[in-house]
């Protein structure tokens, strides 16, 4: 196992999830309900975050199953928010679930932007994580923070509950229409599970990962 590299895997996964439940508590006190910020949600301390499956024993069971050569994913403990409070319930629904994506994707750019201004000083990529220099250390944390919290925004966005794309999706559709949409939701689980079963996700990720790899050339 390539201990170096899993420490750097789990330290992004963390903050990716951090980042993008903080967003959406922080989004739902900006529509009206204060019910996540008043938990301490809206906090970008990733205790409060933390669930032990998501962020704890299933990054685990990836480390272990793929023996630190596959990547480290996860989340957190979803962030509850009362529609009845929000000013414009359809639509704050809809951003509130936004945001978080949108949380992952800036800080992605952010990290793509950064790695191109210390490319400009002779920063690389380096071929392996053992006796790597400060500079090239920092290329692997920039590279995984760009490629992790892509993957979570992509993967949030896919239209079934209880990702963030259903919320979203929910609030672009009629009443009559969402409310249909929501009978979906106990079946979600079963949906997405088939899904990583067919190889779809596969497909999802894929050209994430190739993009990544290009930006960080």
């Amino acid at each position: 196992m390539d201990i170096p590299l899993i420490l750097i895997q789990v330290f992004v996964v963390l903050f990716a999830i951090t980042i993008h439940e903080a967003a959406h508590a922080w989004t739902a006190s900006k529509f009206g309900d204060p019910t996540a910020a008043s938990m301490g949600r809206a906090s970008l301390n990733p205790l409060v975050h933390i669930d032990p499956i998501g962020t704890v024993l299933f990054p685990l069971a990836l480390i272990i199953l793929s023996k630190g050569a596959g990547p480290v994913f996860g989340w957190a403990k979803p962030v509850p928010y009362n529609p009845y409070n929000l000013r414009d319930p359809r639509q704050g629904g809809l951003w509130i679930s936004f945001a978080g994506p949108i949380s992952n994707i800036l800080t992605a750019a952010a990290a793509v932007l950064v790695f191109q201004f210390i490319k400009l000083f002779g920063a690389r990529i380096p071929a392996s994580s053992a006796f790597v220099k400060p500079l090239e250390g920092l290329t692997l944390v920039l590279l995984f923070m760009a490629l992790i919290n892509l993957s979570l925004a992509i993967f949030n966005l896919i239209p079934i509950p209880p990702l963030d794309g259903s919320g979203i999706l929910a609030g672009l559709l009629s009443e009559r229409a969402a409310a249909k949409y929501e009978q979906l939701r106990p079946y979600g689980f079963l949906v997405l599970i088939a899904l990583m079963y067919s190889g779809f996700l596969t497909l999802i990720f894929s050209p994430v990962y190739k993009l990544v790899l290009v930006l960080f050339r």
